[in-house]
């Protein structure tokens, strides 16, 4: 049931602790100033201004980061994804407003747990940072306290959530309807038609051919419409020759990241700590004997082996003690009893990684090019006032590119434009929302460059001209052309195969599969060949065609058979039981949510929201 309470318990975590990693990443938090503080409440608990704001950032750059594509505040609108994030964040408030009433809350002893388990807050010794802590809270516009209260109230909404979706589960029917689907196992043999079955082979379009299926045909070879942009653009790569290198800093470099490039000697190492010397060395004495083993010993202590698990390991990450005996062992095996950090224990090595070391002859190249690409990034930021300027006296994009190190380019622009100055997200945006009344501004980019674009005319989808696409239109034709001859060959043969005629005896190259089930993949198979040999209805003794790559397949099904009794089926029954179970407990969770939000009251300051929106444009 942990992951169903999950979902409402670590909105926090997603509004918050998500924004500050966005915002190592480039993005930032809003920060929005006035005296508007809230675009929403319910009962007593507002939703500020700018939890609204960055959390519906963050949700815009998650959909950027998965499609490639830029993703506007108008599309987030229009896609309901405002209204979603809006949503999640009343019911947040309504299920903290609840724990309140409840008294429901949790002491400052938890709320450092959960601080401590946060790797944005480690230091380079993977223990938490009180400065690192602090410094990132600052930049992303928030203090120590309200970060540490929201984090109490996760923990309370947790305890509430993890009430409502206890007890929740399926019946076993659902996990074994799923496995009868997904295990049900056929018998399929098959028969492939190709041209080399046909008395008058592979068709060949003629003019007239082509001509009527490019008039048929247009939407198949129309260019869609374009923006014809002007574009100065500098990046790092472009001036890296300019920069000269000291090789004093280049080695200062190399120290400063020396644990890239020297790693000690790791062990993949597993501890079980006792409450006394004399318990430790009695299970080491039963492991050395053979009466027992290092996972008896956890067991028997209510362990799980991923409970005594510490990864790969340095000498140094292991007590003064604990260190030099665990890397003495030659091997694998167990060592100790020996003093940890938590008491006596006894470890278990059960692998040896070496360790490396890349010399800075080795690293210089690297370490120059990381160099020159810094120093060329501060040499286009000391000038991004001086362009602005330029741009602000009347200077065009081909004065500034005359004038100045930028380069001038031109595109016509779609969303699908690759390479160049177009794979830059923010070339991207800014192409997508430029207006021909605009006047070129500088913009900065990922990677330490900049660029200015002017929009020139936006050209309308048109239809290529026949002769630019002359042998797609034949080869488009000819294909399909091809499927008709060989679609009606093979109805043909199939009727002959269901009348009783042998898959065998048609003269074609056949193929049999025994027992597979929905979930294989047969790649000497089309497209679809999974769906339609598993389509309902088809039972045994049935046949289907399935065309496609300039072949069309006869199936035939001889047999249908129960699945298997096997532990893995039986496990992805339990698994879709468990997974059906949290899905019912997120909806109660939500559920509940709602009901408060009606009880208590929602509040929404639409002026607020505009003014979020306007400013994330």
């Amino acid at each position: 049931m942990a992951s169903g309470k999950g979902s409402g318990a670590k909105m926090v975590v997603w509004g918050i602790l998500g924004l500050l990693i966005i915002g190592l990443g480039g993005f930032g938090t809003a920060n929005f100033g006035g005296g508007v503080t809230r675009v929403a409440s319910v009962g007593d608990e507002d939703i500020s201004v700018n939890d609204y704001a960055n959390a519906l950032r963050s949700q815009m750059r998650a959909i950027e980061a998965q499609t490639g594509q830029p993703f506007s505040v108008s599309q987030a609108q229009d896609f309901g994804l405002s209204q979603q994030v809006l949503d999640q964040l009343l019911s947040q408030a309504a299920l903290d407003g609840e724990t309140a009433r409840l008294g429901i809350s949790v002491g400052d002893e938890a709320v450092r747990r959960e601080l401590l388990t946060y790797d944005a807050f480690k230091g380079v010794d993977g223990k938490f940072d009180t400065a690192a802590y602090k410094d990132l809270l600052a930049r992303n516009n928030m203090n120590e306290g309200d970060f540490e209260a929201d984090l109490r109230r996760e923990a309370a909404r947790s305890i509430l959530s993890g009430a409502l979706a206890s007890g929740i589960t399926m019946p076993p029917s659902y996990g074994q309807a799923v496995v009868d689907w997904l295990g049900e196992r056929r018998t399929i043999t098959v028969a492939t038609l190709d041209t080399t079955a046909l008395d008058t082979g592979a068709p060949l379009a003629s003019d007239s051919d082509i001509q009527s299926w490019y008039d048929a045909h247009p939407d198949l070879y129309t260019a869609p419409e374009a923006r014809r942009i002007t574009y100065a653009w500098l990046t790092p790569a472009m001036l890296t020759d300019k920069v000269d290198l000291d090789e004093a800093a280049l080695r200062k470099l190399y120290q400063d990241n020396i644990a890239s490039y020297v790693q000690p000697e790791r062990r993949l190492v597993e501890r079980l700590v006792f409450g006394t010397e004399d318990e430790a060395q009695a299970a080491a004495d039963r492991i050395a004997s053979g009466q027992s083993s290092f996972e008896d010993e956890a067991t028997a202590r209510g362990l799980a082996l991923i409970d005594t698990d510490m990864g790969d390991v340095s000498e140094d990450d292991l007590s003064s003690a604990a260190g030099p005996a665990v890397f003495a062992l030659e091997g694998t095996g167990v060592v100790g009893p020996v003093m940890s950090d938590l008491g006596p224990a006894i470890y278990r090595v059960n692998g040896t990684l070496a360790g490396t070391e890349i010399s800075f002859e080795d690293a210089r190249n690297e370490l120059a090019a990381e160099m020159a690409a810094d120093a060329a990034a501060r040499l286009i930021a000391d000038q991004i006032e001086t362009f602005d300027n330029d741009l602000a006296g009347g200077y065009t994009l081909e004065d500034l590119a005359n004038e100045t190190d930028m380069e001038l380019g031109q595109i016509d622009w779609t969303p699908e434009s690759e390479g160049g100055i177009a794979s830059y997200t923010d070339f991207q945006q800014a192409a997508a929302s430029v207006t021909l009344d605009d006047y070129p501004e500088i913009v900065e980019l990922t990677d330490g460059g900049v660029f200015a674009l002017r929009l020139d005319e936006i050209v309308p989808a048109t239809v290529k001209p026949l002769d630019q696409v002359r042998d797609q239109v034949a080869a488009d034709w000819e294909a399909d052309a091809l499927n008709q001859k060989l679609t009606a060959r093979a109805e043909e043969l199939e009727t002959s195969v269901a009348s009783g005629t042998a898959i065998a005896d048609l003269g074609l190259p056949v193929e049999q599969f025994t027992a597979i089930t929905r979930q294989d993949f047969i790649s000497t198979m089309p497209a679809g060949f999974m769906d339609a040999v598993f389509a309902p209805g088809l039972k045994a003794g049935g046949t289907t065609l399935i065309p496609g790559e300039g072949r069309v397949v006869i199936a035939r099904i001889e047999t249908v058979d129960a699945p298997e009794h096997t532990d893995e089926n039986a496990a992805i029954a339990e698994n879709y039981i468990e997974t059906a179970a949290q899905g019912v407990s997120t909806d109660v969770i939500e559920a509940f949510a709602r009901a408060l939000r009606t009880r208590d009251g929602v509040t929404v300051n639409q002026t607020a929201l505009n003014a979020v929106h306007s400013q994330l444009q």
